[in-house]
Formats: C-alpha cells, sequence, structure tokens
C-alpha cells in the first residue's frame, strides 16, 4: 500500500487524475472503477476538464460503479446513476453502451448481482478502481462487519451511511435502507486501487484502513492484501497516521519510471 499525502482535496484529486490519464493512455480499453459521493466530485471535475483540454479519450473505455441503490428509479435524482451523468458521463466522451451500474430496480436481486459479476469478468476485469471512504471504513456500501471475500449483493446501509446520504434525498428517511454494492472480494480483484479520502472526519477510518489491523471492522483495511493499492488523502485525513514522514519520503524520492 503506497500512501500520498497532498495539502489539500484539489491537489490530492490532481494526483489521481494523473494515474487515471496514465491508465487511458497506456489502455485505451481500460475498465475503470468508479465511485460516488462527495469525495469524487473533485476528480470527476478534474477528468472531464482534462477531457476537454483533450489529454483524456474516454472513447475506447468501459466503466462499473460500485452501488445503487435499491427501488430507486435511474432518473431519480438521488440515484447513483443521476450522480454519474450529472457529474462525469455527460461530459465525456464514453460510449453509453460502455456503462455499467447495478440495477437497483431488478425483480431478481440475487441474478441481478450474478449478472453483474459476469459482466465485470467479460469485461476483462477492473484496472483501475477508484474508492471513497466512509467514516465508519466502509469502502463502496461494504459496511462494517462485511465479508472480506465478499461479491455483488444486496446491503442494509447503516444510521450513520443514511445520514451521510441524507443531503442528496432531502431529509434521512427518505435514503432507501438498502443499496446493491460490489463485495470487498470483487473490489480486491481490480488491478489497481485508487482511495480517496479528504478532511478530519476520515482521519480515524484513515489511520484504522491504512495502519490497523485487517479487520471485517474497517472493510478498507482489507486494502492492505491489495499489490497496488494507492491512499491518496489531504493533511487533514492524514492526521492521525503514524508514519507520515515515511510517507512522503517515499513519494518525494520515487526514481523517474515511477513517476507519474
Amino acid at each position: 500500500m503506497e500512501v500520498i499525502i497532498q495539502p489539500d482535496p484539489e491537489s490530492a484529486c490532481a494526483v489521481a487524475a494523473r494515474l487515471i490519464s496514465h491508465q487511458l493512455r497506456e489502455k485505451p480499453r481500460s475498465v475503470l472503477g468508479l465511485a460516488t459521493g462527495q469525495t469524487s466530485i473533485p476528480l470527476y471535475r478534474q477528468l472531464v476538464q482534462k477531457h476537454r483540454d483533450g489529454y483524456i479519450d474516454f472513447s475506447r473505455a468501459s466503466t462499473f460503479n460500485l452501488d445503487e441503490y435499491v427501488g430507486i428509479p435511474p432518473a431519480h435524482p438521488g440515484s447513483y446513476r443521476a450522480f454519474m451523468h450529472h457529474h462525469l458521463f455527460d461530459h465525456i466522451n464514453l460510449l453509453r453502451e460502455n456503462i455499467h451500474l447495478p440495477d437497483g430496480c431488478a425483480q431478481d436481486i440475487p441474478a441481478c448481482c450474478e449478472d453483474y459479476e459476469r459482466l465485470i469478468r467479460e469485461a476483462g476485469g477492473i484496472d483501475l478502481q477508484i474508492l471513497g471512504l466512509g467514516t465508519e471504513g466502509h469502502i463502496g456500501h461494504n459496511e462494517p462487519t462485511s465479508s472480506l471475500a465478499s461479491r455483488t449483493r444486496l446491503k442494509t446501509l447503516t444510521p450513520a451511511t443514511r445520514r451521510d446520504c441524507a443531503a442528496q434525498f432531502g431529509s434521512e428517511d427518505r435514503v432507501p435502507r438498502h443499496v446493491l454494492t460490489m463485495g470487498i472480494g470483487t473490489i480486491l480483484e481490480a488491478r489497481q486501487c485508487i482511495l480517496l479520502a479528504f478532511g478530519k472526519a476520515k482521519a480515524l477510518a484513515i489511520a484504522r484502513a491504512v495502519e490497523g489491523p485487517i479487520s471485517s471492522m474497517t472493510p478498507a483495511s482489507a486494502l492492505q492484501l491489495h499489490q497496488v493499492a494507492k491512499v491518496i488523502v489531504d493533511e487533514a485525513a492524514a492526521a492521525m497516521l503514524q508514519n507520515t514522514s515515511y510517507y512522503r519520503w517515499v513519494y518525494d524520492g520515487k526514481p523517474e519510471w515511477q513517476r507519474f
């Protein structure tokens, strides 16, 4: 696991955007795993600008989102599909047939989840997975106690997560109780993972995920098992880490061939 500490969210997202740009240049048909939430907004804003400036071409890429609410139609403004179109899809040249999200309105939820896993396999697997971090340490909507071997499935949101999501629905009681989410096992099969976290509210979760024991109580700690996981944080989110001087020393001293 590589920890990259930047002064602020915009600087952190600039690093992530460069990594995604490099991925698409090296492999134009890349399969990208995407996240929603406030953390991803500045990243998508930078990707849109890079596309407009001619630095990124999404025309041969495909995407798989981590999750979607159950029972919320795609056109609902609180849906993750609507979020993705508003912040990214409607502003880049990604082909609509190459966009994938779980179907939260599926009649047969287990079959829908199996189909999603199958589509990921048929696409060749995810090359680069973007992740946000919940205040309780979840990635995707794999809440604490989620199996570290889990696959795409239905999950019940915790009250804390529902409070975090309340703004997009107008109130906490309107937030759906259930989501479909990629499992931790699915996430760990991505060839590269990038975890973004900003602000002091994420500091404890980052410390547990990066330097704590691997535990289902902190689902993001499973990334310690990943061969190519980059954790990109701002100063506030890094505040409770113990080895910050080493993380900075590693990043500043990269050999030229490892720079991005």
